[in-house]
């Protein structure tokens, strides 16, 4: 009955480590602790939901598993959930809400939850545009990540840094630096 260990064993099955994959087995030990309300086993349940491992997959209970998790701050919850009203699967597609989970992502450094946020910031969808967000959280990404990301980052942090006056751009750095 203990949650923490249901949860272990939920991600042993899944990964095969120490007994045979099985991603029916790993779902049952997941919706164990889940049910006991086990933030990092409702998140797993609605990536398997999500993607149709050892369960039907089914959107709508990605959604459900995912919400319960990010309601207990979890940041890998916020963030696909935040993919999930992005793109609209299991839940009508809405920016402002998709902002609304990328936002508390973001603050618990999801690099890609920053950098969609960025974007966000940049064309104004689901928020007030705002180049100095853009900016911020563009700067964020590209000082934290290595890569094709640090690349992209850089670029978009650029390609905003161009559509803004000096001030703005020195404000855009204080807040990186304060974050």
């Amino acid at each position: 009955g203990d949650a923490g260990a249901q949860f272990n064993l939920g991600l042993m099955y899944g990964n095969g480590e120490g007994v045979p994959e099985d991603d029916a087995e790993a779902v049952r030990w997941l919706r164990l602790a889940a049910d006991q309300g086990d933030a990092g086993a409702q998140f797993n349940l609605g990536f398997m939901y999500g993607n149709g491992e050892g369960v039907p997959q089914d959107d709508a209970e990605a959604v459900r598993w995912y919400r319960l998790a990010a309601d207990q701050g979890h940041a890998g919850a916020q963030y696909e959930l935040g993919n999930m009203y992005a793109t609209g699967r299991g839940v009508p597609q809405h920016y402002a809400e998709t902002a609304r989970w990328y936002r508390p992502a973001a603050d618990q450094g999801v690099a890609w939850a920053q950098t969609y946020l960025g974007n966000m910031y940049e064309t104004g969808e689901g928020v007030q545009p705002s180049y100095v967000q853009a900016h911020m959280w563009h700067n964020l990404v590209a000082s934290r990540t290595t890569g094709e990301q640090r690349e992209s980052a850089v670029e978009a942090r650029d390609r905003v840094a161009g559509l803004m006056i000096p001030t703005q751009i020195t404000e855009a750095q204080r807040l990186a630096r304060d974050w």
